[in-house]
């Protein structure tokens, strides 16, 4: 451990030096002098909340929407700026797409897109997987956050954490831009969270071929639900050269992340047959001994070379020192008219060491009116865990999601696994694949045909987490093929079909589920493969970008198939169940009039249950999977005062089923955010000041029921009031 912990310290901290040490000390030129209206207005215009229909579409590089057979869209830096969220979940509440819920017993936050999970594990860091935080990511070290909607293997290689089958997240690093920059912003959240960041970013060099971005913030308090605090702090670092062939480009960023008495997810037993009353929307029945603790450094050196115009070799490594802590909570509830719960704990220290490497090549020809892009090359992952767990025994005090009891800490320990001062590793899993890809052009690039493969190979070697001693390997191989069209019959108009696939690694057989006895205890069952079929359409003018996108996703999952006995309980572990996910998704850019925007979109989700144990909730709605989702954002910069800009945003969920049986089910529910921005001038600086309501009718809902096992209810955030006020210097 102490020997992974140092390799993985020693090339951070070489990153490190090349950052501080390569900077050139050149003369900033003095600025041209701007009149105050042009300051405004170029204010303004940068405050602009920005989604884009464009991207990173995995190997094939940065896109435009209009050219690639896939979903794919971007959340800029200044929607993260003015809206201030706290966590990449706040984020992806804008997109008619994605829903967020938590993890098992503590803060991890996991994505819903298109009815599958998105584990913080699996979000992309430029590119790469295993680099980014996985419990909670903090928004503001990110230049864009980009989702691409659908299975994407081949596009990013087999997700490491499991998940990823109905979309993927990826976080762009901020880099420095052509105009120089020097922000300094200041926050609260309440009830009493406040905070402040430095984002400053300059180009050197005879041709700006040097360029430097350095950001960080801190904040801490209580946030809106009562007691429950949360503190963040964090430094990122980017230093890029671009002259010539040769573009390089390092990142480095800290992180580290503090949750104190979560409101956590409720559990719901079997034996409850009604969902409870959501309590009132600031309550918290978390206790004061839960915590979650997170602290990570990560970062990644990247090179592109141009051999010529038409080809390119690029290669990037990067690099993830993690450690968490945290005393969890399982949450039950216990009695549904009164809100009695009963609570038992966890503790389950973890440390991470995950490298990603990547290189390839891309090349550009035309001959006989046809163009290629070819696309080769390979990617690598090592990924190590080490954890130790306690679990506790339930408390015999009982709180309420009512009226909220603290209780004694839990202290009697029901199992334990593992070295809890110095965890050992538990699992050692190895990504490795190739790749080749082509996109033909015909008719001048009006018609896209593209097809690849990608060989992937999953190796995993897991350990007991008593002895720490080698209990299982295991190795397998997939090839997850694609294949993509797109046509521009008209000017700004592309319509476009895929066929793709996702891939995660199989789960292990365990000793007793269900009732039945498994006969292959410990088997580790092939990758997973989901399939995917899209169609659909775009449309890019001057004032309106729209998609439509009509798509069916299957997916292979794990069951017990009985064997015939005697004994009559016997069952092998495999994956022969079947979750199919059918849905539309709309979404729509425009500026219909000059200073109104509006960003909307909705999809519709038929998630069904195919092939389960005994045909048991066969054809049943999957539990936490909503009919469909409803987003509205519009921004309004009033004619009549300059330079003030107002703010709204609904967010709307169908109904979705609680448990996979279909006898609980969660209503619809709706969220109402205002809010205004107004730049004005501080001695020729531009001070932007922002003010935003969220959930204004302090609406109490249960917000999701969503989990990979188990009935659990997220509830929603109450009122939130944010203000920030930023200067330009």
């Amino acid at each position: 451990m102490i020997k992974t912990r140092l390799r993985t310290s020693m090339r951070l901290s070489i990153c490190a030096s090349a950052l501080a040490l390569a900077v050139p000390a050149y003369a900033q030129e003095a600025p041209v002098e701007e009149s105050s209206e042009e300051i405004l207005v170029t204010a303004q215009r940068q405050n602009q909340t920005g989604v884009t229909h464009s991207g990173r579409v995995g190997i094939l590089g940065n896109k435009p929407a209009e050219d690639v057979p896939f979903a794919v869209k971007s959340y800029n830096a200044a929607l993260i700026l003015n809206q201030q969220p706290q966590t990449l979940g706040q984020v992806l509440d804008n997109d008619p797409s994605v829903r967020t819920s938590y993890g098992f017993g503590n803060a991890a936050e996991q994505f819903v897109i298109r009815g599958f999970a998105l584990t913080g594990d699996d979000v992309g860091f430029d590119g790469l997987y295993g680099i980014t935080p996985r419990q909670l990511i903090a928004p503001e070290l990110y230049d864009s956050v980009q989702v691409l909607n659908g299975s994407s293997a081949f596009l990013n290689g087999a997700a490491p954490g499991g998940s990823g089958i109905g979309g993927s997240v990826n976080l762009s690093p901020k880099r420095a831009g052509e105009r120089p920059l020097t922000r300094v912003t200041t926050n609260y959240t309440s009830s009493a969270h406040f905070g402040g960041s430095v984002d400053v970013s300059r180009r050197f060099g005879a041709n700006d071929e040097w360029g430097v971005r350095i950001n960080g913030a801190a904040r801490r308090g209580d946030v809106g639900i009562e007691d429950e605090f949360r503190s963040a702090y964090l430094l990122g670092g980017a230093i890029d050269y671009n002259a010539g062939p040769l573009r390089l480009s390092l990142d480095l960023a800290y992180q580290k992340v503090r949750v104190n008495q979560i409101r956590p997810k409720l559990t719901i037993p079997a034996a409850i047959t009604v969902i409870p009353e959501v309590p009132r929307a600031d309550v918290n029945y978390g206790q004061p001994f839960n915590f979650t603790e997170l602290r990570d450094i990560y970062g990644q050196l990247r090179a592109e070379y141009d051999l010529s115009d038409n080809a390119m070799v690029y290669a990037a490594f990067g690099a993830r020192d993690g450690a968490e802590d945290g005393l969890y909570g399982t949450f039950s509830l216990v009695d549904a008219a009164t809100g009695a719960i009963s609570i038992s704990g966890s503790r389950i220290p973890r440390t991470d060491n995950n490298e990603a490497a990547q290189a390839g090549i891309r090349v550009k020809l035309a001959q006989a009116g046809i163009s290629h892009e070819f696309n080769f090359g390979g990617s690598m992952n090592w990924l190590t865990n080490r954890n130790a767990f306690e679990f506790y025994a339930v408390s015999p005090v009982r709180s309420n999601i009512y009226n909220p009891v603290i209780i004694p800490q839990p202290t009697i320990v029901t199992a334990r696994g593992g070295n809890m001062a110095e965890p050992f590793p538990i699992s050692r899993i190895q990504l490795a694949s190739a790749f080749a890809s082509d996109t033909l052009g015909m008719w001048g690039d009006r018609v896209l045909l593209t097809g690849g493969l990608r060989l992937q190979q999953i190796t995993a070697k897991t350990y007991s987490n008593v002895t720490g001693a080698q209990t299982a390997q295991y190795r397998k191989d997939a090839v997850t093929p694609v294949v993509g069209l797109v046509i521009k019959p008209f000017e700004g108009v592309s319509i476009y079909a895929n066929r793709s696939e996702a891939l995660v690694q199989g789960a292990a057989a365990p000793a007793v589920s269900g009732g039945f006895n498994v006969v292959n205890v410990g088997e580790i069952l092939p990758p997973y493969l989901a399939t995917q079929y899209e169609v659909g359409g775009k449309l890019t003018l001057d004032h309106v970008t729209a998609s439509l996108s009509f798509f069916t996703t299957e997916r292979e999952t794990a069951i017990l198939v009985p064997v015939p006995g005697p004994p009559a309980n016997d069952a092998r572990f495999a994956a022969s169940g079947r979750q199919r996910n059918r849905g539309i998704e709309l979404s729509i850019l425009a500026e219909p009039v000059q200073g109104l925007r509006v960003i909307t979109g909705a999809s519709v989700i038929d998630a069904k249950l195919r092939r389960q144990t005994n045909g048991l909730n066969e054809g049943n709605k999957v539990a936490g999977v909503p009919d469909y989702l409803v987003n509205g954002n519009v921004e309004w910069d009033l004619p009549f005062i300059p330079a003030l800009t107002l703010t709204g945003r609904i967010v709307h969920t169908g109904e979705q089923s609680a448990n996979n049986a279909n006898t609980l089910a969660l209503p619809n529910w709706t969220r109402f955010d205002l809010g205004a921005r107004y730049v004005a001038l501080v001695s020729d600086r531009p001070v932007t000041l922002r003010a935003s309501l969220d959930n204004v009718a302090n609406e109490r809902y249960w917000a999701s029921a969503f989990d990979t096992s188990r009935p659990d209810l997220l509830q929603g955030a109450p009122r939130t009031f944010k203000l920030s006020a930023s200067i330009d210097l």
